[in-house]
């Protein structure tokens, strides 16, 4: 599929998912990378923005952003903690991206996101997804992917034993387990954003782990 890239706002540009449509990003329209602590760009269209998603100043004109934040309750160290990175920072960052101009924003959530779950990180999840719709974009690209493969040691992260099992139990077994379910690359979720923020009709679509296997392949 041909994707037609705009100028573009990338938040969660040092993640799994953030770093590899970072890398995938053919320019010439820049590409605005928004980070916590300086990064380097990995394309010549691309402009690295050190910010504080409580605090966020003014945000370069785009047409697309993609939000990419995301942590864990261990890594964050609470569940409020965690709430502030993957409900708080990313509706923050929407609401400037439409500040920005912004009218396609697409977003990684996480299966199983539901705001009416009894699992806290699901009924995060969802309570983000539920917020957006009201915030102004003309399209939101919700993409709820599976267990995440990727390479986490080269990007400084902490290893995650019960991730790293579940991969080694799963990739085996890969083409017996439902694609929905099955651990699919961060690659592939970041390529499959992209292409469902250019193709998205109005309104909100919601990508499950399959449309992302096959959207993102």
């Amino acid at each position: 599929m041909a994707v037609m890239h705009r100028p573009a706002l990338l938040a969660g540009a040092t993640g799994l998912v953030g770093r590899a449509l970072a890398a995938q990003w053919p320019g010439p329209e820049p590409l605005h990378l928004l980070v916590r602590r300086e990064a380097p760009a990995s394309g010549p269209a691309q402009r690295v923005h050190v910010v504080d998603f409580a605090a966020l100043p003014p945000l370069p004109r785009a047409e697309w952003a993609f939000c990419c934040l995301g942590t864990t309750i261990k890594a964050a160290g609470s569940e409020a903690a965690f709430r502030a990175v993957d409900h708080d920072a990313v509706l923050a960052f929407a609401r400037a991206a439409v500040a920005a101009g912004v009218t396609r924003f697409g977003v990684v959530s996480a299966l199983g996101a539901d705001a009416r779950s009894r699992n806290f990180y699901s009924r995060t999840k969802g309570e983000m997804e539920s917020a957006l719709p009201a915030i102004g974009f003309r399209q939101v690209v919700i993409a709820r992917p599976s267990l995440l493969a990727g390479d986490r040691a080269s990007l400084g992260q902490p290893a995650r034993a019960g991730e790293a099992l579940a991969l080694a139990v799963a990739r085996p077994l890969a083409r017996l387990i439902p694609k929905a379910w099955r651990p699919i690359d961060a690659a592939t979720v970041a390529r499959a954003l992209v292409r469902g923020v250019a193709a998205a009709a109005p309104g909100v679509t919601v990508l499950d782990s399959a449309a992302l296997q096959d959207l993102g392949h």
